[in-house]
């Protein structure tokens, strides 16, 4: 087992004694709520009432910081030490756009801060039916209650427990989550039940007034629609089953490391390996942020536990993932699985950013030292993740981030990798970071010496900090290069190709990867696979939206498109071998450096791509696919059943006009492959 530090030690001893003002900050320095449902305060408020300041005063100290019309200037910061200073002096609202706080609110006392805070919690768990959300105390009563039961007081009690800190709350949630356990490095391995993936098929999303025109419905969309009335009997069928327990969990936190952007979130749950994994992957608050936070821009209700009502009208299983954006809510019923939770702020986001003129993109994003960007799109098995964790550059995300007139920013502020047959050798930043305060879902390890097997299918979620080399605050300028990752299994997409503004636009809008036997059941040989925009799970405007607003900044910013391949060469799955992650890497760092730019280049048959004649570091006779292959009927003849799976996936897209004009729409068209069928 992981040894625990003399400072982690001392911090779990000092929780075990009399609360102190320091005790109280940690209870609140990560986002998350500690209340009751009692009359009474806790007693760790103990601290004097502040004297009210008078509404005139108030107004006239916050007057100070604006200039004479009421802005606010915008001030740029390179550290988060800086961030985290800047936000201390001035404290401006979270969420600059739509409801934003009273500047009042600024200078009021902790307490009357501390009462706004609990009574916004109480308002997220209101049943509808009885008007009212529990009573809320600031503090952990868990000493206080200690051995009581439910039917013993007036009131039904109703307890939130805080993940407190990263080291303190991982122990913690071994006693909060029964069957789970820390490694032998310290991260915290558990179960998600039943469901131990996404469930698309029975997420649901709200179509009334706002979003019958604005959202993507109909044949390939992943907005599959439910009623207002069916969404409320959900949400209050979670509200009760989670105002039954004795514990829920509540994180307060942020989205978009872009500070003129940031979204605040609210998560609700039941599970305790819940919250620490969104306190991993959600951008956590200061202290400062935190004291106000005030009303969520969205809140999550998880009540994963507790099954929906499979006879409810739109329903078709136990299982349900309802977004209502007119209410800003989403509730979760019948799956514990994490990553619906993330996934779900997600598509949240690739609904409100494109509606501030902000791209929302599914991909990884580095920085080099000279401080040129590169962003790694690419489906689940491509190598996002690995690709973009480089230990020569500076992480700023490993899979969703914003494209805005500033510059691109991490959505997140934590890491969801998958651990299938992860090695310290291959990937030693992901596996450094699997320590204490990494949550392990659906691990499999020795019972003696808790030593992780990781040829077994799980997913890890860590803290963004816990890469070495990450870029903070999670921030970049525009990028330079983007790169579009795709497992070819079918043997056929050259190792690398330079891509053309419509040729980006058109393999963007396709996202292609393949599976091959093993991944899926039933599955025999590769089976090619598309998803737009390469998250077509998670996007709700339609693909062509997001390709116009991509094709604009790449064009503004001067980045260059690449089709990196990733899979199979010398022959089909199961014939041919997988590119050595080792000439892969060899292929990104010559993107990075600028030197393919140069390079010399053919052009292949059908797909039209542009293939380097040398790459340093890489044989150059597998540069051109058709070199590999000994059977060149057998090749072309992969080629061509390639080529018409991608023409017929992208049928769905061919009534669309993308962008304002019909020439990006027509040059996309032509950028696909060419068959002739004489």
């Amino acid at each position: 087992m992981g040894q625990i530090s003399r400072e982690q030690e001392s911090h779990l001893k000092r929780g075990k004694s009399q609360c102190s003002p320091l005790d109280r900050a940690d209870f609140w320095t990560v986002g998350s709520r500690h209340m009751v449902l009692h009359s009474d305060r806790s007693d760790c408020q103990s601290e004097k009432k502040k004297k009210k300041m008078p509404t005139s005063e108030m107004l006239a100290k916050v007057g100070n910081h604006d200039d004479e019309e009421g802005n606010r200037p915008t001030v740029r910061v390179q550290t988060i030490d800086e961030l985290h200073s800047l936000q201390r002096k001035r404290s401006a609202p979270s969420t600059p756009r739509g409801n934003s706080q009273p500047t009042t609110a600024l200078t009021l006392s902790d307490e009357e801060r501390s009462k706004m805070q609990l009574e916004s919690i109480s308002a997220s768990l209101a049943s509808l039916t009885r008007g009212s959300g529990p009573k809320v105390v600031k503090g952990d009563p868990a000493r206080r209650f200690e051995g009581s039961r439910v039917a013993h007081v007036p009131h039904h009690r109703h307890t939130t427990t805080p993940t407190i800190a990263v080291s303190d709350s991982a122990l913690k949630f071994t006693h909060y989550e029964k069957g789970s356990f820390l490694t032998s490095t310290g991260a915290l391995a558990t179960l998600s039940g039943a469901k131990t993936g996404r469930c698309p098929r029975d997420k649901r999303v709200v179509k009334d007034e706002l979003t019958e025109n604005e959202l993507w419905w109909g044949k390939g969309s992943p907005n599959i629609e439910m009623d207002e009335h069916s969404f409320m009997v959900n949400r209050e069928r979670a509200v009760d089953y989670l105002n039954s327990l004795d514990k829920v969990f509540v994180n307060d936190q942020f989205l978009n490391w872009d500070p003129e952007n940031k979204i605040k979130v609210r998560i609700v749950s039941a599970r305790a390996y819940h919250s620490l994994f969104m306190h991993n992957m959600c951008i956590r608050p200061t202290p400062e942020e935190l004291e106000n936070f005030g009303t969520p821009d969205f809140t999550i209700y998880n009540a994963g536990q507790f099954p929906c009502n499979r006879y409810t009208h739109y329903m078709t299983s136990s299982t349900s993932i309802d977004l209502n954006l007119a209410r800003k809510e989403m509730v979760i019923l019948g799956t514990q699985y994490a990553g619906e939770m993330k996934k779900g702020l997600f598509s949240v986001m690739h609904y409100l950013m494109p509606k501030r003129q902000i791209l929302s993109l599914h991909s990884g994003c580095n920085m080099g030292k000279s401080g040129d960007v590169a962003l790694f799109f690419g489906l689940s098995g491509t190598g996002k993740t690995t690709l973009s964790t480089d230990h020569n550059r500076y992480l700023i995300g490993d899979d969703e981030h914003c494209w805005s007139e500033s510059g691109v920013s991490n959505i997140e502020g934590g890491c969801y990798a998958k651990c299938i047959d992860l090695s310290q050798e291959n990937e030693p930043d992901i596996w450094n970071a699997i320590k204490f305060g990494t949550v392990l879902e659906n691990v499999v390890f020795d019972d003696h010496f808790r030593e992780v097997d990781y040829s077994d299918r799980s997913v890890t979620a860590y803290p963004i900090e816990y890469i070495p080399n990450v870029k903070l605050p999670c921030v970049g300028p525009h990028p330079k290069n983007v790169i579009l990752l795709a497992c070819d299994a079918f043997g056929v997409l050259p190792p690398v190709s330079k891509l053309s503004l419509s040729q980006t636009m058109y393999h963007f809008i396709s996202g292609y990867t393949a599976l091959v036997a093993g991944t899926e059941e039933g599955v025999k040989e590769p089976q090619a696979t598309f998803s737009a925009c390469f998250g077509a799970a998670f996007i709700m405007l339609h693909p062509t939206k997001y390709a116009a607003m991509l094709s604009e900044k790449m064009q503004n910013h001067g980045a260059t498109g690449w089709l990196v391949n990733t899979g199979w060469s010398g022959g089909s799955y199961g014939c041919g071998s997988r590119l050595k992650l080792s000439y892969t890497r060899k292929i990104i760092d010559a993107i990075h450096s600028g030197s393919l730019l140069d390079a010399e280049y053919n052009k292949t048959e059908i797909f039209g791509l542009h293939i380097p004649s040398e790459v340093d570091g890489v044989p150059s006779e597998i540069l051109d696919p058709e070199n590999t292959w000994s059977d060149k009927q057998a090749y072309k003849e992969t080629l061509l059943k390639l080529a018409r799976l991608f023409k017929k996936n992208f049928e769905t897209f061919t009534d669309y006009h993308i962008g304002e004009s019909n020439n990006l729409t027509e040059e996309i068209l032509a950028a696909g492959p060419i068959i002739d069928e004489a």
